[in-house]
């Protein structure tokens, strides 16, 4: 019998802050998005995406899965979104195959915070611990939605 697996990802949102989490590797992309956003402190309220390109314009990414392609309205549906890959239908195990895999994790489309996903190592599932989980916590993120006076001060 095979042993459930995990994925380790550091989630690196700015040089000195990141996050380290620890993920069944059968949830969803969908699921490890939510990690993601949590482990910031941020609000889950926004679209989002996984692109296989790092840097650059990103919509060109050969390999895409966004939250877009999950939906039945899909607004994008004859335009830049239609390639993409189902976040709620791929696995974390089949977009991130082995350590060192990596993709941009964009949410919010219109204050597109990036994140850097890679794959730190696989694990084991440890009985009665519950996943996903935050092994490491470096750095304090920025506020998702910055004081408006702050912001012009």
């Amino acid at each position: 019998m095979p042993r459930a697996s995990t994925h380790i990802f550091r989630v690196r949102l700015w040089p000195k802050v990141y996050r380290d989490i620890e993920i069944d590797s059968n949830k969803s992309l969908y699921d490890l998005a939510v990690a993601i956003i949590r482990a910031f402190g941020f609000e889950f309220d926004h679209a989002f995406g996984f692109f296989s390109k790092l840097t650059g314009y990103i919509y060109d990414s050969p390999v895409r899965y966004e939250l877009f392609a999950d939906l039945d309205n899909n607004p994008f549906a004859d335009g830049d979104h239609h390639r993409a890959g189902s976040v709620k239908r791929t696995k974390v195990s089949q977009a991130f195959p082995e350590v060192g895999s990596k993709m941009l994790f964009l949410f919010d489309y219109g204050d597109h915070w990036e994140f850097r996903v890679e794959v730190i190592g696989l694990g084991e599932k440890v009985p009665r611990t519950r996943y996903p989980r935050v092994l490491t916590i470096v750095g304090k993120p920025p506020p998702q939605y910055p004081d408006i006076d702050e912001a012009d001060g």
